[in-house]
C-alpha cells in the first residue's frame, strides 16, 4: 500500500519559514527524518544552542558544588561534632560521608539513564533537580537526637542527593548532544561539563565568604581541638549555609528543565512520531518551546511510521547491538575509561584538604586562619588548574578531536603521578603545588571532559541514555574504589609520632597505574568530531551522507510541483 501524502499545515512567512510544508509532500518517513535531522546538524550556532547549554550547565554547576563541597563539610563537621576527638572526623566517618554521594550517583546514573530511553528525555529532565533540591535542603537542616547521629543523617541525605546528581549526567549530556549542531557539538557538551569547574569554585567562594563573616567567633579558638561555644556555633552555621546554598542554582534551572521540549531524535527513533518530531525541529530552530503539528497530518504520519528503518528498542535488539564487537568495544572503551579516570580524580579531589596540608595551605594560627586557608587554597587550586583545563577542552575538542585529547590526558597524568609518587618525600611544598595544578589541568583538558562527551555521541538514539548512564555509573564505581579502597591508604602506618599521611606517596603510585591503563581503553573509542550522531550510531545502513541528503532534497524539490499538480487536479 502506498504511503499517503501528508497534509500541509497553515502558517509561515518571510520571517518564520514553514519548513514543514517543504517536506509535507515526501512520502518516505525515512527521508523526512533525514532531512529534518539535517536541519539540526547543519544549523549555524545561535541563541537556541546557548540556551540549551545554560539550562544543562546550571545543573552541572549544582552537581559539582554539592559533590566537592564535601571536603570542607567533613572538616567542619569534625570541629563541631567530634570535639572529643580533637575536632577531627574519624577516618571511617569521613570516608562514609564522601563515598555516600557516589553510591547514590551510581543508582541515579543507571536508573535515570535507562528511564530516559524508555519514557523519554523530557519526562525525566527536571525530576533529578527536584531530588537534589530536597536532599540538599534536608542536609542543611538536619539535627542530631538521642537516637540519631550527624554522620548517619548526612550519609542518608547525600545518598538521596547522589541519585539526583546521577540522573543529571546522562540526561544533560544526551539532550545537549541531540540538540547540538554537528560542527560545534563537542564544544557545547564540553561547555556544559565545564560548569563543574565553576561549581567547585562556587563552593569554595561560599565557604570563604561564610568564614570571613564569622571571623570574630572563629578567631577565639587557637586550634580546632578547643573550638567550642561561639566558635563551634559559627562553624555549625557555616557548613549549613555552605550546603544549603547549593539548592539556589538548582531552583533557578528547575523551571527551564521542566519545560524543555522532547528531543526530535527521540521523537523520531523511539516514539516514532514523525510529524511531531519534524515540527519540533522547526520550533527549536526558531527558539520556540515546541511544535504544534496538525493533528490530521500527525495521524496520517503514524500510519507510515512502521516504514522507518531504524530498529525499535527492545532487549533482543540491545543484546544483538552490543553483542557485535564493533559496538561492544565502544561501550567497553567509554565505561572503562571513565572507571579508570574516576579512581584517581575523585580520590584526589575529595581529599583537597589533605593535599592543601601537604603543600602548606592547611595550617593557621587559629581556627579562622585554618578554615580560611582551606577555602582560599581550594579557590586557588581550582582557578589555577581545573577551570583552564575545562575550557581548553571546550576550545580544542572540535578541532583536535576527542580521542587525541583523551589520549594526551592519560599519558600526561601517568607521567605526573609517577613523578609525584616516586619523588613525593623529596618535593618541596611549591613542587607539590605545581604537580597538583598540572594534574588538575590534564584531568580536565583530557579524560574528565572527553569521558562525558563521547558516550553522548557514539551510541544509537534508542540506547544512548542507557549507555551513557552505564558508562558514568562505572565511573562512579571507580570513584568509590578510589575513595574507600585506595585514598584511605594514605593514613596507613600513621601514629601520633609520624606524619598524618605516611602512605600518600604510594597512593599516587597506584593512581599512575590506573592512568596508564586508561591509555588502552582509549583505543576502543571512536573519533566523533564533525560526524553526525547517525553516522556514529553503529547503524551504518541507516546513515545518510551529507551528499545523499542534498541529493534527496534536490530530488524532492523537483518532485514537489508534480505532487502539487496531481493534488490540484484531484481536487478539481
Amino acid at each position: 500500500m502506498a504511503a499517503p501524502v501528508l497534509a500541509k499545515t497553515a502558517g509561515g512567512n518571510s520571517a518564520f519559514h514553514n519548513f514543514n510544508n517543504d517536506f509535507a509532500h515526501i512520502r518516505d518517513p525515512n527521508e523526512r527524518r533525514r532531512l529534518a535531522l539535517a536541519e539540526i546538524d547543519k544549523a549555524p550556532f545561535g541563541w537556541y544552542h546557548i540556551r540549551a547549554c545554560v539550562v544543562a550547565g546550571v545543573g552541572f554547576f549544582t552537581d559539582s558544588y554539592d559533590i566537592f563541597a564535601v571536603s570542607l563539610l567533613s572538616t567542619m563537621v569534625g570541629i563541631v561534632y567530634f570535639n572529643n576527638r580533637k575536632g577531627v572526623t574519624p577516618p571511617t566517618s569521613d570516608t562514609a560521608i564522601k563515598v555516600s554521594t557516589s553510591a547514590g550517583t551510581v543508582v541515579g546514573q543507571f536508573g535515570f539513564g535507562a528511564l530516559a530511553d524508555i519514557v523519554g528525555r523530557k519526562r525525566m529532565y527536571g525530576l533529578e533537580l527536584i531530588i537534589i533540591i530536597v536532599a540538599t535542603l534536608a542536609q542543611a537542616l538536619v539535627g542530631v537526637g538521642p537516637g540519631t547521629g550527624i554522620v548517619g543523617l548526612l550519609i542518608f541525605w547525600r545518598v538521596i542527593m547522589g541519585i539526583g546528581i546521577g540522573g543529571d549526567y546522562p540526561l544533560s549530556s544526551i539532550i545537549t548532544s541531540e540538540f547540538a549542531t554537528t560542527k560545534w557539538r563537542g564544544a557545547m557538551m564540553g561547555a556544559v561539563f565545564a560548569m563543574q569547574g565553576f561549581g567547585q569554585l562556587g563552593g569554595a567562594l561560599v565557604a570563604l565568604v561564610t568564614i570571613v563573616g564569622f571571623k570574630g567567633s572563629l578567631s577565639q579558638a587557637k586550634t580546632i581541638a578547643v573550638c567550642t561555644g561561639d566558635c563551634a556555633l559559627a562553624v555549625d552555621k557555616s557548613w549549613r549555609i555552605l550546603i544549603g546554598f547549593g539548592a539556589v542554582p538548582a531552583c533557578i534551572a528547575l523551571y527551564y528543565r521542566l519545560t524543555i521540549p522532547e528531543t526530535p531524535r527521540y521523537t523520531f527513533d523511539v516514539a516514532r512520531d514523525v510529524e511531531k518530531a519534524n515540527d519540533d525541529v522547526q520550533a527549536y530552530m526558531k527558539g520556540k518551546h515546541e511544535g504544534n503539528p496538525d493533528e490530521v497530518a500527525r495521524a496520517q504520519a503514524f500510519q507510515v511510521a512502521d516504514q522507518l528503518t531504524v530498529p525499535k528498542a527492545s532487549f533482543k535488539d540491545f543484546i544483538h547491538h552490543y553483542g557485535q564487537w564493533r559496538n561492544g568495544k565502544i561501550l567497553l572503551g567509554t565505561a572503562g575509561s571513565w572507571f579508570l579516570l574516576d579512581v584517581a580524580f575523585y580520590g584526589l579531589n575529595l581529599n583537597t584538604t589533605t593535599v592543601l596540608g601537604a603543600i602548606g595551605y592547611g595550617g593557621g594560627s587559629n581556627v579562622y586562619h585554618v578554615l580560611y586557608n582551606l577555602a582560599a587554597g581550594s579557590c586557588i587550586l581550582v582557578c589555577a588548574g581545573a577551570i583552564p583545563g575545562y575550557w581548553c577542552s571546550v576550545a580544542t575538542v572540535d578541532t583536535f578531536g576527542r580521542k587525541p585529547v583523551q589520549m594526551m590526558g592519560f599519558v600526561a597524568l601517568t607521567i605526573l603521578f609517577i613523578v609525584w609518587g616516586f619523588d613525593f618525600k623529596n618535593l618541596k611544598p611549591h613542587g607539590h603545588l605545581a604537580i597538583y595544578v598540572l594534574v588538575q589541568f590534564f584531568f580536565n583538558f583530557g579524560p574528565n571532559a572527553t569521558t562525558f562527551i563521547v558516550p553522548g555521541e557514539c551510541f544509537p538514539t534508542r540506547y544512548r541514555s542507557t549507555s551513557h548512564g552505564f558508562s558514568a555509573g562505572m565511573g562512579k564505581i571507580g570513584s568509590i574504589i578510589g575513595q574507600a579502597g585506595i585514598a584511605k591508604l594514605r593514613t596507613k602506618g600513621a601514629t601520633s609520632k609520624t606524619v598524618a599521611n605516611p602512605y600518600q606517596n604510594h597512593v599516587m603510585q597506584i593512581y599512575s597505574l590506573f592512568m596508564f591503563l586508561g591509555i588502552f581503553t582509549t583505543l576502543c573509542i571512536p573519533e566523533t568530531k564533525r560526524k553526525t550522531l547517525e553516522e556514529l550510531s553503529g547503524d551504518e545502513q541507516y546513515t545518510s551522507s551529507s551528499e545523499h541528503i542534498a541529493a534527496v532534497a534536490d530530488k524532492t524539490s523537483e518532485e514537489a510541483p508534480k505532487e502539487r499538480a496531481v493534488q490540484e487536479s484531484v481536487a478539481v
